[in-house]
């Protein structure tokens, strides 16, 4: 199936113009991500860099707070995990999750898998609690789902809220290439049938023919946590059109640092803050080593520092605006 053009949608006038009274600082929300140093549990995807090296390095470019990434990076058990990110200075912010929650058959798998990382999330201090839908959480596909499987889908949405608040966190939905909510039509089914809130995630709603934009301005009060992903627009066209697939795209060098792509990652930061956005915005690049380990001081993190960098900027215009 292939997928829209991104191109289409990416860009509105208002945007450009749009400048925020929000004097509020964002850099001490600012996270970062192990993505963005290209730890996937995707097999192919490149060099996993080692734990210790990618927490030093968020701190050395002003981090202190992360996600926690691909399943069985870090630790699984909640103390070894916050000792852990105590020994570098790091706090959680929450964690992603691939859940089978279109599927009948699998409820009681889901719902234990939710409960699991709930625990650990809930533990180790997150706030967040990342759902993605997908067919099978070991093997993407995207076949389509009927009215029953939406309806499905957005019960166990609601079930999987109630496991989270139970660990004091927040339930917030993250649409993906590859998942079953993929395009901006599968987006606004969700936006209509489910009270979720929601991650606004810069790149993946921009590769789906969601203008991230104008979902800040119209669905603002749904955002809860923002993932921030610049890109090149020409690559993820090439994506959508079924000639590269994701892992191929962002080893083409499909997310690009925040400023230097096609998203208008200023004119959503600015939207959100004069809305009262009060919550996490996660640098999730994602990034791909294909080569041999990058020396010290090289690799992802060069990406990383120039996004820092950006933010940095762009909290200085918001305090001074």
């Amino acid at each position: 199936m292939e997928r829209s053009n991104p191109g289409e949608s990416r860009f509105d006038s208002q945007g450009d113009a749009l400048l925020s009274k929000s004097a509020r600082a964002i850099m001490s929300r600012v996270a970062g991500a192990p993505i963005s140093w290209g730890v996937c549990e995707v097999p192919g995807w490149g060099l996993q860099l080692p734990v210790e090296r990618v927490l030093r390095e968020m701190r050395e470019v002003g981090l202190d707070a992360t996600e926690l990434g691909s399943v069985g990076y870090l630790p699984s058990d909640p103390d070894e995990l916050r000792g852990t990110l105590h020994d570098h200075r790091l706090r959680l912010v929450g964690g992603f999750n691939a859940l089978a929650l279109a599927d009948p058959t699998r409820v009681d798998d889901s719902l234990e898998q939710a409960e699991r990382s709930a625990r650990v999330l809930g533990a180790a201090g997150a706030s967040t609690f990342v759902t993605c839908i997908v067919s099978d959480p070991a093997d993407w596909q995207r076949p389509e789902l009927s009215p029953s499987g939406w309806s499905h889908a957005f019960s166990m949405l609601d079930r999987v809220g109630e496991i989270c608040a139970s660990y004091g966190l927040t339930q917030v939905f993250h649409p993906h290439v590859d998942s079953h909510v993929e395009t901006a039509e599968e987006m606004q089914r969700v936006l209509d049938g489910s009270g979720v809130a929601w991650v606004l995630e810069t790149g993946h709603m921009l590769i789906g023919g969601y203008n991230p934009l104008q979902f800040a301005l119209d669905h603002g009060d749904r955002v809860r946590l923002v993932h921030l992903k610049d890109l090149r627009s020409s690559i993820a066209a090439r994506l959508n059109a079924e000639e590269l697939s994701l892992m191929e795209a962002v080893q083409a060098g499909l997310f690009v640092p925040l400023g230097q792509g096609d998203v208008p990652i200023a004119a959503v930061v600015e939207t959100l803050e004069s809305q009262g956005y009060e919550g996490w915005y996660v640098i999730e690049q994602d990034a791909a080593i294909s080569s041999a380990e990058p020396a010290p001081g090289d690799g992802p993190i060069r990406d990383v520092e120039d996004s820092v960098a950006f933010l940095r900027l762009l909290d200085a215009r918001l305090e001074a605006s």
